[in-house]
């Protein structure tokens, strides 16, 4: 299961209220960032994560909102003595603008450091997940992730006393061994369903990503702007709230949740609002709300 944490909300330009886009999956103790807008390092160190539980660091584009903030961020993992090896990926480009950023800082990061461009269709994957990479249009190359944790399996103890195994045996069932007879199999019960979160980056409301995200747990989909401002949102190749509670409905996915809100939006009800009208189980989280996931939805914590 998924936790949440929203570090920044905004979109475009920081505000006093909101920091530009980066969000925090957390399984466990592994995290999975999805972009990293500038400050983005500062949003995470005033946090409850630690940016040294990041396992991999996931781009939708090179705009300087979701981008600007991770040269900074991988300096500041190796000057704080990460040894552990970072996965970070985006569109086509990336690496190579990535590479130049470091280079051009002098950067030294001391640690394994995989950059790595995808595109849709690809999937990459991470601490024992998969990242699935769909297309998004956004006027530039762009494209959204879905992240994806593995059926989690459970072991039936009873079953496993009952077949003599205990102590050691139960490692050597997780290497592929056979104990006894016995495989790790035999000893498990049904596996439940893991747990699914997409997150869009900046896109208008299209095709590509109805069809990616379709019964996704958990849609975090950018809305920058509201149906009056509709104009807008198409000239930029954005969404309006409307539009994201369509593309959360049409998918069928559990919850929905808003972010990437232009500024211009102080009070962020009627965003809700409008949303809410048509997709009911929307949520719009304001920076460093935290959300775990619970029977039938998330839920703030």
């Amino acid at each position: 299961m998924f936790d949440y944490l929203f570090l920044g909300t905004g979109a475009s330009v920081p505000s006093r209220d909101r920091a530009l886009p980066c969000v925090a999956v957390r399984r466990g103790a592994d995290i999975i960032l999805f972009d990293c807008g500038e400050g983005s390092q500062r949003q995470l160190m005033v946090s409850r994560f630690s940016f040294m539980k990041i396992r991999g660091i996931f781009v939708t584009h090179l705009h300087g909102d979701h981008f600007y903030g991770l040269p900074g961020l991988l300096q500041t993992m190796g000057m704080s003595g990460r040894t552990d090896p970072l996965l970070v990926c985006g569109p086509e480009g990336f690496s190579e603008a990535l590479r130049s950023c470091l280079e051009v800082c002098e950067g030294e990061i001391g640690y394994p450091l995989e950059m790595r461009d995808v595109g849709p269709g690809d999937r990459v994957g991470v601490a024992g997940m998969t990242v699935e990479v769909f297309a998004t249009e956004h006027g530039i190359a762009s494209q959204g992730y879905v992240l994806r944790d593995g059926p989690a399996r459970k072991i039936d103890t009873a079953k496993a006393e009952s077949l003599g195994i205990k102590g050691d045996d139960f490692r050597r069932l997780e290497n592929g061994e056979e104990v006894n007879g016995v495989r790790m199999e035999d000893i498990c019960l049904p596996p439940v369903p893991g747990s699914s979160v997409a997150y869009t980056g900046d896109t208008k409301k299209c095709q590509s990503v109805i069809d990616a995200v379709r019964g996704v747990d958990v849609l975090i989909h950018e809305s920058t702007y509201l149906t009056s401002e509709e104009s807008n949102a198409e000239a930029h190749n954005h969404s309006t709230a409307k539009q994201a509670a369509e593309v959360a409905d049409e998918a069928g996915v559990g919850t929905l949740v808003l972010i990437h809100v232009s500024n211009r939006y102080k009070d962020l009800k009627p965003v809700l609002e409008e949303a809410s009208a048509v997709f009911p189980n929307t949520v719009v989280p304001r920076d460093f709300e935290f959300y775990v996931t619970v029977k039938g939805g998330i839920r703030s914590a």
